[in-house]
């Protein structure tokens, strides 16, 4: 509350700069991960940013993921085997121990303010699939999950995201049509049958005819991703990328 008071009664009388510079002398800002002071907020120390993956070529232009200490390919033997719905898909990062120091707090910890870093890594991840998209669509959360948790993450990247690219946001294109479970545990087929049918086009005037970059926090056996897909390509869309934070696991040799 004192902060709060403090700002307003100073930072906002002389302008939005001053108002962050009052900010950061009350509360420095830390590193994303870590206690260590940075110059700004959403900054990782340099300790921190030696150690996160961000997910650079050679990787599966597929499904985004990392290739292992090799050059030359362009898909994965996973999505060559069974290519998935979508166009291309792009990660900032490897979903590792220090990736998931930014991702849990951000998905169960309350931390929604961590969007912004993470969308400015999404962003260079995937500033080609954005720059040919008209529309951004984050994947859906059923209400009652989203009661419970008070956000959706994915939106709050899809939103973060379409600021820094002008892409227009479409938080409501997609929802869910049911409950179902918690993924994690699952295998990649018993995740594919728990969402069959969950997920629907909200607003397909909307989506029609649009190139859609669907944005979501973590990809992994690409389930929620197929399912989000099939639904935006049977409401007209004119193609589907995949943009997110964080991609699980490495190519499998082919």
């Amino acid at each position: 509350m004192l902060v709060a008071r403090l700002l307003v009664r100073h930072g906002w009388r002389l302008g939005l700069g001053a108002g962050r510079a009052l900010l950061d002398a009350l509360l420095p800002p830390h590193c994303l991960t870590c206690d260590t002071l940075v110059d700004g907020p959403g900054q990782l120390c340099p300790e921190c940013f030696s150690t996160t993956s961000f997910i650079t070529a050679p990787h599966c232009l597929t499904c985004g993921v990392a290739f292992p200490h090799r050059g030359g390919e362009l898909v994965c033997a996973d999505c060559a085997a069974v290519p998935p719905p979508w166009g291309e898909a792009r990660a900032a990062l490897t979903y590792d121990a220090q990736s998931r120091r930014m991702l849990l707090p951000f998905k169960h910890a309350d931390r929604p303010e961590l969007a912004q870093a993470l969308a400015r890594m999404m962003a260079r991840a995937g500033t080609a699939l954005l720059a040919r998209a008209d529309l951004l669509v984050p994947v859906p959360l059923h209400r009652g999950r989203l009661l419970s948790r008070r956000y959706n993450q994915s939106a709050l990247l899809a939103q973060a995201l379409s600021r820094l690219s002008g892409v227009r946001c479409l938080p409501d294109a997609l929802r869910r049509t049911r409950a179902t479970v918690s993924l994690g545990e699952l295998s990649a087929a018993a995740r594919a049958r728990m969402l069959d049918g969950a997920i629907a086009a909200h607003r397909p005037v909307m989506i029609a005819g649009r190139h859609v970059v669907l944005v979501d926090d973590v990809l992994t056996s690409g389930a929620t991703a197929r399912a989000c897909t099939a639904a935006l390509l049977d409401a007209g869309a004119a193609g589907v990328d995949v943009l997110v934070a964080a991609r699980v696991g490495v190519a499998r040799e082919g």
